[in-house]
């Protein structure tokens, strides 16, 4: 029993390195993820189909066709990895930084989408009687928009974090299965559903992503009515 109980190194490193990728991959694609959302929701321009279209396009896409991507882009080899590489020495390849970036791209249309829908919800006439009575359009978004969209920013973000820590196809394509390295959650059940005799492991990870995904997401819940409750009361 105690063995079904406690974890091991290589699960713990897995449980760390997941949350690692998760957090920075959410903090790096926030603000474009912000910025594209207010693009969708507030302009209109030629060809905004098209770009909507593409940003939403890793939910359908495999996520191995990101990944090979991701590689030829990004990887050593690659037409931007090569540059950063041999100019900064600096590479995504087979590092948790790659895990990072491919968690970035898979969550990122999820995340625009709730920042989207946020933003759309919010009355333009508010927008327009700042910008009336003397705020510059910068100080509009920042005092206006972002305080009114923060549940839609919030929930974005959880369920972006969420996402990121089941992200694997893309991952396993573009920086491997690295113990330590590269090897997160859904990486290591992989590894342990393949490996005899561990399956107690395999099971043990199971359980435990689907309660940091289900805390995540009743914290979202949470914060969301907070915000709103509060945005309510001013």
């Amino acid at each position: 029993m105690i063995e079904y109980i406690t974890l091991s190194q290589a699960e713990i490193d897995a449980i760390r390195l997941s949350l690692k990728v998760a957090f920075w991959a959410i903090l790096s694609s926030l603000p474009p993820a912000i910025a594209t959302a207010w693009l969708l929701a507030r302009c209109h321009f030629w060809g905004k189909s098209v770009l909507n279209s593409i940003i939403h396009l890793p939910l359908v896409l495999p996520p191995v066709v990101i990944g090979y991507l991701l590689l030829t882009t990004m990887g050593r080899n690659g037409v931007i990895g090569k540059f950063l590489s041999d100019w900064f020495g600096f590479s995504f390849s087979f590092s948790w930084h790659g895990a990072a970036l491919a968690s970035a791209i898979v969550t990122f249309p999820l995340v625009v989408r709730a920042i989207r829908l946020a933003i759309e919800s919010i009355d333009i006439k508010l927008e327009q009687a700042a910008r009336t009575l003397g705020a510059s359009a910068l100080r509009t978004f920042f005092t206006v928009t972002l305080p009114l969209a923060s549940p839609g920013i919030l929930a974005g973000v959880i369920l972006g974090f969420a996402r990121s820590l089941g992200e694997f196809g893309a991952t396993i394509t573009f920086v491997s299965n690295i113990p330590e390295v590269t090897r997160t959650i859904p990486l290591a059940m992989y590894s342990f559903i393949e490996t005899p005799n561990a399956e107690g492991a395999a099971a043990r990870l199971c359980f435990i992503a689907i309660i940091i995904s289900l805390i995540s997401l009743l914290i979202s819940e949470w914060l969301a009515k907070r915000t709103q409750a509060k945005l309510g009361r001013e």
